[in-house]
């Protein structure tokens, strides 16, 4: 099966390099390419492949035409097992940059090695060019005292950002809108783990990084999120049930159509393949291309 599954990849790749190399020989006229990045968890499975590796992850994200990227792979003080420096140039050399990684460490009893790793970390995705730096997820809290040490903890976290030139936010799986636990003097008596989040961060040092995908999964629309707290939605996971726009489960038009103006940057996710991976996340970036209500750069609005 593993042999199987190896040939698959290998032809997958070797196919979407062939159909580039050909659109490159006989452009198409008139195709937009607008400001949008890629997580590159999207090609994981790719990443971690030997025969693949992220060199060639790389080179096909930016024959692909997406613009930047968003890192999942951060270990002492590596990002892909490089040098900062090492990566950065693998992406110029792609006519690619760093944006933004997701990276976490939890609360602990002792502090001090957590902030020892978050200083290194912050100056490790400094060096590679970064501006954003995201928490993608956290334990759930059992209590509200344990929800607002967390809160607490994002705003230290964002000072040690904001010092560093850099933004901190917080990224949103579905659970986070669940009504986990009562809130005193609340006026339903309970809250949300995420409006608590927004609720009890500092706007000046924390954004959110909404996936609209999850956020759905969760009961709460991204453009209800939007009116409901303007000025905190930097940075956007666009993301479907498959590629974007295939499922018919998103409502990108009505999304984008009231979208936060804070918005700078959209990044594409896909976790779940109609089509082979590489595939999926070209077609994900030719659906926002060619869609008339996504504007070409939200960063320069």
């Amino acid at each position: 099966m593993r042999t199987i599954q190896f040939m698959l990849l290998l032809c997958a790749t070797s196919l979407f390099f062939a159909c580039t190399a050909k659109k490159e020989s006989n452009p198409v006229v008139n195709v937009p390419e607008k400001n949008i990045g890629l997580q590159l968890y999207s090609l994981r499975g790719a990443i971690s492949d030997s025969s693949v590796g992220i060199d060639s992850v790389i080179k096909a994200v930016g024959q692909m035409a997406y613009k930047y990227v968003e890192t999942a792979n951060y270990s002492d003080g590596k990002i892909y097992e490089m040098t900062p420096e090492e990566f950065k140039a693998k992406l110029d050399a792609a006519g690619l940059f760093a944006l933004s990684c997701h990276v976490g460490k939890a609360l602990e009893a002792d502090m001090k090695p957590v902030w020892a790793w978050w200083d290194q970390c912050i100056a490790v995705h400094k060096a590679a060019g970064l501006k954003y730096i995201v928490v993608p997820s956290m334990p759930k809290p059992e209590n509200v005292k344990q929800l607002q040490a967390y809160c607490d903890y994002f705003n230290q976290i964002g000072e040690k950002c904001n010092a560093a030139g850099l933004k901190f936010g917080y990224h949103n799986h579905s659970a986070e809108f669940e009504t986990i636990f009562p809130l005193e003097n609340a006026p339903s008596d309970s809250i949300t783990w995420y409006d608590y989040m927004i609720q009890n961060t500092d706007p000046s040092k924390v954004f959110f990084e909404l996936d609209v995908y999850w956020s759905q999964k969760g009961g709460r629309l991204a453009a209800e999120l939007f009116k409901q707290y303007p000025g905190r939605f930097d940075l956007l996971h666009i993301k479907d049930e498959k590629e974007l726009g295939a499922s018919g489960y998103m409502d990108f038009e009505a999304l984008f159509n009231n979208i936060d103006p804070a918005v700078k940057y959209l990044i594409v996710e896909v976790e779940q393949y109609n089509l082979p991976a590489f595939e999926s996340v070209k077609a994900s970036l030719d659906y926002l291309n060619n869609a008339a209500f996504v504007k070409e750069d939200y960063s320069v609005r």
